[in-house]
């Protein structure tokens, strides 16, 4: 399968001394707790197109064939759709993201999922985008360092505009599963002190930075919106 669901929750923590407190309380949770990746990402969202027809048709022959039909589902089953390049690891991903809750897909608690790597560079994934008709909305850049715990990711992110934030996540094969998989997440966070990150500061944030982006992009500057 092309596609998976993601349930997802974010918690602001601000700084350096509250991210490496939640890491001791992650290790504390969980000594077997593991480091599975760690590095640096550019992220560039797109304003959704109007007809995502032409976007089907200059994205398809990047990816590999059998994901065609994954990339067709999430467009028709997402409420709302978030467009994105991403290079991570040394790697050119094109990325769709679609809510299945009511919040939005860039940043919801659930959602679906597709990404696939494409061979091309990442300016060069840009321009295949820019060229179908789509926009810019925002560039994102950040340093990530991901954990496993069971079946649990725990992301620690230092973004750029945000500062330090962490994002409770499990990725599932069932929409219906979504549920249990929240009620889950959120148990775990409650037991090693993090408080999620409130859906409307989330937004306002998100819709603040979009419209400064270029004063954070690549950079150590961050703001505050309560």
């Amino acid at each position: 399968m092309s596609h998976s669901y993601e349930i997802e929750i974010k918690s602001l923590l601000g700084s350096k001394e509250n991210a490496d407190k939640l890491k001791r309380a992650l290790v504390q949770k969980d000594p077997s707790l593991s480091l599975v990746g760690k590095g640096k990402q550019l992220n560039h969202y797109f304003n959704t197109p109007p007809d995502f027809a032409i976007l089907e048709k200059v994205i398809s022959p990047l990816i590999e064939k059998s994901k065609i039909e994954s990339l067709k589902k999430i467009v028709a089953e997402g409420k709302k759709v978030s467009i994105r390049s991403r290079e991570a690891d040394g790697k050119v991903l094109f990325v769709i993201k679609a809510s299945i809750d009511d919040h939005s897909s860039a940043n919801g608690v659930s959602r679906i999922e597709f990404e696939s790597p494409v061979k091309l560079s990442f300016a060069q994934l840009d321009q295949v985008l820019l060229d179908a008709g789509l926009t810019y909305q925002a560039k994102w850049s950040r340093e990530r360092e991901e954990y496993q715990s069971g079946d649990m990711h725990i992301c620690l992110d230092k973004n750029a505009g945000y500062g330090y934030l962490a994002e409770f996540e499990k990725v599932l094969s069932s929409a219906g599963e979504a549920d249990k998989a929240k009620t889950d997440l959120l148990a775990f966070m409650k037991s090693v002190g993090a408080t999620p990150l409130d859906q409307s500061r989330l937004e306002r944030m998100f819709a603040h930075y979009n419209t400064h982006w270029p004063e954070y992009y690549g950079t150590e500057n961050i703001f505050t919106l309560e």
